[in-house]
């Protein structure tokens, strides 16, 4: 893959004097360190390695990654191998697409609280998901899927949502057999959209008596409980948008998505299209036009400033599994599964593993020569970190990536 004209990198080493010295006492640890690593990602600021192809000979220097998983250049290997466990894990079923968004009205308070909001969007979610799918009315199985957080729009506002990917159907409450939904249709949205308000709000509700959330700058006035109410009140008005995509066709088509969305970043280096004076230009999808790709131009400081919004805290996990695929006695459960389908336990992982290889392959292909496009690039001479030193971005902070 060509390296992009314009990166994430380019845009962060432009930023003036203006932004060091008035913002960045306000960034999070988090935020610096993001900054950071992505400004010294696969530079001599981290080290590296001289290449050498054992077949004609041809040597490049590569230079380390700084492995922070909001970096762009950082996600393909760790998407392959995340990839490569999860085609284990289809089975052969039509597979449903769900996204829970939260209201705009909580989108600032979002922000300040990252860590508990962002919690309780997976907790409300996921158990509006089994206990709908669990009652008779509807489904009545015990469900398995996989949550992924987004926290963006395409013009990288606050936008925070979770995209949920489901097999269609789970087991009976005593594991005894398979139970299949209707053929293109899984759970009822507006169903799900009320009870997840309904959790999401009471969830929020309890956090801020616990004293979990805090108030600052424009949002203090919502420290009083009598505002903090009147918000509740308003955003329990309103319908909730939670809708359902359409259907996969099969689990090749889950990996493939999967590929996409899993480790994405608020924004890839080949949405950038321009970088002059002080002004960064990228590409953005308008939905309320059509779907129709246009192009945004903002000062370096405002992208930057939107790009830090999307910084999760240390140690926030933003892909999750539930029910069936939860993490215990998830091999079993899916053994179960594909025994009660009555279909052959290694089908579809193998079809699974090798679309997985296939995507791998394809992103590694830095691997193979250059040149001759024959050999391989084996490791001959390593080197230290050079001290190269970014300015304002090597603020103190812990050196682990977020």
């Amino acid at each position: 893959m060509s390296k992009p004209d314009l990166e994430l990198a380019d845009v962060f080493n432009a930023l003036g004097p203006d932004f060091l010295e008035a913002d960045t006492h306000s960034l999070s640890c988090e935020q610096r360190q993001a900054l950071r690593d992505i400004v010294q990602c696969r530079s001599a600021a981290l080290g590296g390695h001289v290449e050498q192809c054992n077949q004609c000979g041809h040597q490049q220097i590569a230079y380390n990654s700084c492995r922070n998983r909001h970096c762009p250049k950082c996600q393909a290997a760790a998407r392959a191998e995340w990839m490569q466990e999860r085609a284990a894990e289809l089975l052969p079923v039509e597979y449903f697409h769900i996204v829970f968004t939260i209201p705009e009205q909580l989108g600032p308070l979002a922000l300040q609280n990252k860590r508990v909001i962002y919690g309780l969007l997976f907790r409300a979610a996921s158990q509006t998901l089994l206990e709908i799918a669990a009652d008779q009315k509807h489904l009545g199985a015990v469900i398995g899927f996989l949550a992924v957080l987004h926290t963006w729009g395409q013009a990288l506002q606050s936008h925070p949502h979770l995209h949920c990917v489901i097999p269609g159907g789970g087991l009976s409450p005593d594991y005894s057999r398979w139970v299949t939904c209707q053929e293109g249709f899984f759970l009822p949205v507006k169903v799900l959209s009320r009870l997840f308000r309904g959790k999401f709000v009471a969830y929020i509700n309890d956090a801020n008596k616990q004293g979990r959330l805090v108030f600052q700058g424009r949002l203090e006035y919502l420290a009083k409980s009598d505002r903090f109410a009147r918000l509740l009140r308003d955003v329990s008005k309103i319908e909730w948008v939670v809708y359902a995509k359409r259907p996969f066709g099969g689990p090749e088509q889950v990996l493939k998505y999967l590929a996409r969305y899993t480790h994405r970043v608020a924004i890839s280096n080949q949405r950038l299209v321009a970088l002059a004076n002080g002004q960064v230009t990228f590409k953005w999808k308008d939905y309320s036009d059509g779907n129709k790709v246009k192009e945004m131009t903002l000062s370096v400081t405002e992208f930057t400033r939107r790009f830090l919004l999307h910084i999760l805290p240390r140690g926030f996990v933003r892909i999750r599994h539930y029910g069936l695929l939860a993490n215990r006695s998830r091999r079993e459960r899916l053994d179960c599964c594909r025994r009660l389908l009555q279909n052959e336990t290694n089908h579809v992982s193998l079809q699974g593993a090798n679309e997985a290889e296939n995507q791998c392959n394809t992103e590694c292909q830095s691997q193979l020569c250059p040149v001759c496009r024959q050999g391989h690039m084996m490791i001959v001479e390593r080197f230290e970190a050079q001290g190269t030193n970014h300015g304002s971005f090597l603020l103190a902070c812990s050196p682990d990536s977020s």
